[in-house]
């Protein structure tokens, strides 16, 4: 014999307990008891009615009304009208007693347990029998049995305690002289020896199965909902997240304690002791195999089975000097939580007995505080206890799997994940099994938290980052369309799934939680929402995603002050913005420490020779211990473009004009011009070999006229060019008598930085650097004779873009 249950979900309309029908219709003939549940939604109107009738409330009329609308129109669609009738006289019958107890709870004010035991039941005796009626007229074989007849317990309304030896002994018999194929039964209510209507608490339809199964030694239990079984996480915050397919009592007991809602936890008891497996099956989709949960099913000795958590969770402290070696403090303090009907959920306790801390439901937080301090009021006077700590708003996730015990550093992958994306761990909890590992976090955690142990324990160590970019203009652009073309590489070959999930620029901004469409995200972002700085940091702050990384393509300073910002909450920053870095000194090692301090990286390769590996080299450098003495570069890819090109059959207006369409130079030209841009990086690297430098602290030798530096227009600044193309011409002609070539030449020693142009003579590293390459030697105490030479294409869109692309693989590779 087979014991199926069919949920609220399963049976909310007409259209899904005809897909009940289609399976129970393909049972083979083989003997089965059904227990259903109330129609979706109408436990929750029956609460409500009852609640607003025992305040005297008329709008209980309303939700009764509903009630009464949502069977009889059921009736309607599902049978025939030549059946209805005494269905319908069935209905109109039991809705109008449950009319007399609304009316009851009305006029005495009050709803006592067992009135609202009586009145909640008729969810399940209402939607059983309907449903029993159904598959009579379809043509099965069917029995409707009031589960009030076979389940006996006491009377403690609400969550009645089921007398196991007298609900056996008549489910035993009833099913024994049952000769019909199917027997529909509601869920949830049972009744006391005493006769009285009494229900199973939350849940309690899975119960119900599980007691009948448990009584008749049932083939199997099988619990029919809208998914396809358990899953390694909740699918509905970890989209990744898998069925499992077979999973041990106990590890079903653990997930479902912390909050698999596919399965209410005391289900397994009477099932467990004579190991009868249960079936989590999906019933909008029944060829699916689901999840089976028997004896020693544990996956082939995998090790975490499943990760799980229970939100709405308070933590209740209890420390002081006055704890530490008194016996029965802890007595007095559970048993004072037990009084008061507390339920606990985690406990953790410090070796020194200084301190126990409790982990409750928020609604009882309150309560429990209240009579905790009363308790030990006398210790609090004489302040050898403190009065209690609360902490509200948390969450608890759970490692589950029965083979966990017998592997090593389960613990440690754990914690050492949540601390990477920064999820701070208020409380732990580990049970000498070590089935279950649970931390308590904050509730605003629970997403990244789930996300990220699920892409640790069950991804085959594919890695998410989530991307924010703003600026996509000529380097943004380039930059999502180099992750659009790399998607697949990076995901097959370095393991990163790499998603942009927010696009801004200065007109608009988009998002999209499962990540913008590369290839459509011109449209997507022309018909986003407008562009705020403030709204885009607080949507991805609110979205709070794991491997968060903020990506500014701007030359803006006020997106680059809003870096700290983004630390602070362990968002990422990659940046080819050269503004931050270069700011006062005390701004930028700020920024490097809030890096550090909340574990997220701040990268700006980009900000120093585009593309090319010129910081990661000075990093590495340093970190194996070595010193620089010197840096000489020719960093401006811009400059060295213009001087390459300019000569005397050509105007210097014009190859600068050049450089600016080709996208060498910034928008405003006369930041590469004036040698601030090369300033800049300078500044960089010296800071990044160590050095406590300021802009300021940096000698600049102009090239160009001071008129020209002073213009506050790029018309007017190309204007004063023309002006002065003999000064240029003068230049390249003494340069070239000298068989010279002209280099903006950057410089750092004995803590001084200069820039300024130079003639360059032929044999020396910068004489032959072509188009718009950069080039920087690196003096070191291991690189004293031969500098570390690193060349190559210092501007363009593309090699910006790719830096910016290395920097997100470097992130992926922390």
């Amino acid at each position: 014999m087979k014991v199926l249950k069919f949920g609220g979900t399963s049976v909310a309309n007409p259209e899904n307990i005809n897909k009940v029908k289609s399976i129970l219709g393909n049972q083979a003939n083989e003997k089965i008891a059904v227990v259903v549940s109330a129609f979706g939604g109408v436990t929750d109107l029956l609460l409500s009615a009852s609640k607003l009738a025992s305040q005297q409330d008329l709008n209980f009329k309303n939700s009764l009304a509903e009630i009464e609308d949502r069977h009889i129109s059921t009736i309607k669609e599902l049978i025939p009208v030549t059946s209805q009738s005494g269905v319908l006289s069935k209905i109109k019958s039991e809705l109008n007693t449950l009319e007399t107890l609304l009316e009851g709870a009305f006029l005495i004010g009050e709803l006592t347990p067992k009135l609202s035991d009586k009145i909640v039941s008729y969810g399940e005796l209402l939607s059983s029998y309907i449903i029993s009626e159904f598959l009579k007229a379809e043509g099965l074989d069917v029995a409707f049995k009031d589960s009030r007849e076979l389940i006996v317990t006491d009377n403690n309304f609400g969550k009645a305690n089921v007398d196991f030896k007298k609900t056996n002994t008549l489910c035993e018999a009833y099913f024994a002289n049952n000769s019909n194929q199917i027997t529909i039964l509601p869920g949830f209510v049972a009744s006391s020896s005493t006769g009285n209507s009494t229900t199973l608490g939350r849940g309690g339809s899975d119960y119900t199965a599980a007691i009948i199964a448990g009584a008749v030694n049932a083939d199997i239990l099988e619990i029919w909902t809208d998914v396809s079984g358990m899953y390694t996480a909740n699918p509905k915050l970890v989209k990744q997240a898998k069925c499992v397919a077979n999973i041990s009592y106990e590890e079903a007991m653990e997930l479902s304690h912390f909050g698999a809602k596919v399965l209410y936890p005391p289900t397994i008891q009477p099932v467990l002791g004579k190991e009868i497996p249960i079936a989590i099956k999906n019933t909008f989709d029944p060829e699916s195999p689901g999840t089976l949960i028997a004896k020693n099913n544990n996956g082939n000795g995998k090790t975490v089975r499943g990760i799980s958590h229970v939100g709405n969770i308070s933590l209740l402290s209890l420390e002081g000097p006055g704890m530490i070696g008194i016996p029965g403090i802890s007595k007095r303090f559970f048993e004072t939580l037990s009084v008061k009907n507390i339920s606990i959920v985690l406990i953790t306790q410090a070796s020194s007995e200084h301190s126990i801390c409790v982990g409750i439901a928020d609604e009882d937080v309150d309560l429990a505080a209240e009579a905790v301090n009363e308790t030990f009021e006398y210790e609090i006077s004489t302040k050898k206890i403190k009065p209690v700590i609360l902490e509200k708003d948390l969450t608890i996730v759970a490692l589950v799997g029965d083979n966990m015990k017998s592997h090593q550093g389960l613990s440690g992958k754990m914690f050492s994940t949540l601390g990477k994306n920064n999820v701070n761990i208020r409380a732990i909890a580990q049970g000498a099994s070590e089935r279950n590992i649970s931390a308590v976090i904050k509730k605003d955690d629970v997403k990244k938290a789930l996300n990220s142990l699920h892409e640790t324990f069950f991804e085959e160590n594919i890695k998410q980052l989530n991307l924010f970019v703003m600026g996509v203009g000529n380097v943004g652009s380039k930059f999502l369309d180099q992750i659009r073309q790399q998607k697949k590489y990076l995901k097959d070959e370095l393991k990163l799934n790499v998603r942009v999930v927010g696009i801004s620029n200065s007109r608009k901004m988009a998002f999209d939680e499962n990540g913008i469409s590369l290839k459509e995200w011109e449209s997507i972002l022309g018909n986003g929402e407008a562009a705020d700085k403030k709204a885009f940091f607080e949507r991805i702050k609110s979205l709070n995603y794991r491997n968060s990384i903020f990506v500014d393509n701007t030359a803006s300073a006020e997106v680059s002050e809003s870096y700290p910002d983004y630390l602070k909450n362990s968002i990422s920053v990659v940046t080819c913005n050269k503004i931050a870095c270069s700011s006062d000194f005390e701004h930028y090692k700020n920024l490097k420490h809030l890096a550090k301090q909340y574990n997220s990286p701040f990268l700006f390769e980009t900000n120093v020779g585009a593309g090319l590996p010129i910081i990661d080299t000075l990093k590495h450098l340093i970190a194996s211990g070595d010193k620089i003495r010197k840096i000489q570069a020719v960093l401006s890819g811009s400059l060295n473009f213009v001087f390459n090109t300019f000569n005397d059959s050509v105007t210097f207006h014009d190859v600068v004009k050049q450089a600016q369409e080709q996208g060498y130079t910034e928008p405003d030209p006369t930041i590469d011009l004036s040698g601030v841009d090369v300033m800049r990086k300078i500044l960089i690297l010296a800071r990044e070999s160590g050095h406590q430098l300021d802009i300021e602290d940096i000698e600049n030798e102009p090239f160009l006229p001071e008129e020209s530096l002073e213009t506050n227009s790029n018309e007017a600044f190309f204007e004063s060019l023309k002006k002065y193309e003999a000064d240029f011409q003068k230049m390249y002609k003494d340069a070239a008598d000298k068989d010279c070539k002209l280099k903006y030449v950057a410089q750092f020693e004995d803590g001084k930085a200069k820039v300024g142009l130079q003639q360059i003579p032929k044999g020396h590293d910068f004489y032959n650097l072509e188009g718009s390459d950069n080039i920087v030697l690196f003096f070191t105490d291991r690189y004293v004779n031969q500098p570390l030479i690193i060349k190559g294409a210092g501007a363009g869109a593309d090699v910006t873009a790719s830096g910016i692309f290395a920097d997100i693989v470097r992130i992926g590779n922390f």
